[in-house]
């Protein structure tokens, strides 16, 4: 039997049975289709986040204060053996390459203004966090370069604080009461939206000591460390963890790179991905019992075909190849309908839902087709060892 009459037996088959046929596909069709969409999330979440880091650049370092752990967190953000300090930020711009530090510390307040008042994230930030951020200011200015210790009680307005606050009314001048103290707003910065979570628009910036005195706190979260871009990664921790462990005398703090943050981020959603393709592929298995059973059938239906092939000379690999090539063909278009599928779904949730990042992962797409054909192969092996089993003669007296 030549590989041409295999095709022609297959091929008769599938078209002599279309419903059964189309059904036995659109089991596997589903599997695929599920596996595209999802993956084309998690691919698309990984990417906006990177997108999201990338919008800091790579020459900023984030020091907190707490001893690091197994956990790879740090432990003392509240409680420590020493908090970091605005001293620190200070300090550690002498560390080579260090071309400016911005110490921070955010929390909820109630805000008064224009006789209004909400309650808004307040964060005390630098004159550096506008680099740091890449914020803009539409009104007025950024905080100053003020001492850093002791910096005047001014306040710069997200923009929809500003909006919810004084409409279309300028603000500049204004003194607006934090927490029952006055501060002067002498600028509003421009749209920016959430970035990884955060909301730029809805909070209020003042400089980082006048954040510690209206917490009542002792430390900052969080100083951010900005490096020459030519410069090694490694040197700059390096010369930061020196810095702080003279002045604090132990490492009870935590130095974490944008890359760092990224590696932790990507391998997160690389495992969220795998297992998103992993659920979608039980939609696959279902897909695969269907063939077996649709095979199981076709082997008793065509029993005397099976005989007659055999009484002809046919042997046993040749008929089994007949059935592994039906199962085969079977998982393989239904794997290229669901992968059409998934694709028009993937593109419509891209234009109806812009907000929701996709992105095709072609290695899934790959391997969904994959796994569908070997599925295919695999529900299709019994049934076709089934079938060259048969006694020729016993098949061709089958009714």
């Amino acid at each position: 039997m030549l590989p041409q009459d295999i095709t022609r037996f297959t091929t008769r088959s599938i078209t002599s049975h279309r419903m059964r046929s189309s059904l036995t596909a659109l089991g596997i069709a589903i599997g695929v289709a599920a596996v595209v969409i999802l993956t084309s999330m998690g691919q698309g979440l990984h990417q906006f986040i990177e997108a999201q880091f990338n919008q800091f650049g790579t020459n900023i370092l984030g020091v907190n204060p707490g001893r690091p752990t197994t956990f790879g967190l740090p432990t003392g953000i509240v409680n420590t053996v020493r908090p970091l300090t605005i001293e620190d930020a200070i300090a550690l711009r002498e560390v080579p390459y260090v071309t400016a530090t911005a110490p921070s510390f955010a929390g909820n307040a109630e805000i008064e203004a224009n006789e209004r008042q909400r309650e808004v994230l307040v964060t005390g930030a630098a004159p550096m966090t506008l680099q740091i951020f890449n914020l803009d200011v539409t009104i007025g200015e950024f905080l100053p370069e003020d001492d850093l210790l002791a910096p005047r009680a001014v306040a710069v307005l997200g923009r929809k604080v500003r909006d919810e606050l004084y409409g279309d009314k300028n603000p500049l001048g204004d003194r607006i009461r934090i927490g029952g103290s006055k501060y002067r707003v002498v600028g509003v910065t421009a749209a920016r939206g959430q970035v990884i979570g955060f909301d730029f628009d809805d909070i209020v910036l003042i400089p980082a000591a006048r954040s510690l005195q209206l917490f009542n706190r002792n430390g900052v979260s969080e100083i951010q460390v900005i490096f020459d871009e030519n410069a090694s990664v490694d040197e700059v921790v390096e010369g930061v963890r020196r810095k702080l462990i003279a002045r604090h005398g132990a490492e009870d703090f935590v130095i974490t790179t944008q890359q760092q943050m990224m590696d932790v981020a990507g391998s997160i959603f690389d495992v969220l991905t795998f297992a998103v393709a992993a659920l979608g592929s039980i939609s696959l298995l279902v897909g695969g019992v269907g063939i077996f059973t649709i095979m199981t059938i076709a082997v008793k239906e065509r029993t005397q075909e099976i005989g007659l092939l055999r009484a002809m000379g046919s042997t046993q690999q040749q008929v089994q190849r007949i059935f592994l090539t039906e199962s085969i063909v079977l998982a393989g278009l239904g794997g290229l309908l669901g992968l059409a599928m998934g694709a028009a779904i993937v593109l419509l949730i891209g234009v109806s839902l812009p907000g929701l990042p996709v992105q095709f992962s072609l290695p899934y797409i790959g391997a969904a087709e994959l796994v569908a054909v070997v599925i295919g192969l695999l529900a299709g092996v019994l049934p076709a060892q089934r079938a060259a089993r048969l006694d020729p003669l016993e098949a061709l007296r089958n009714e």
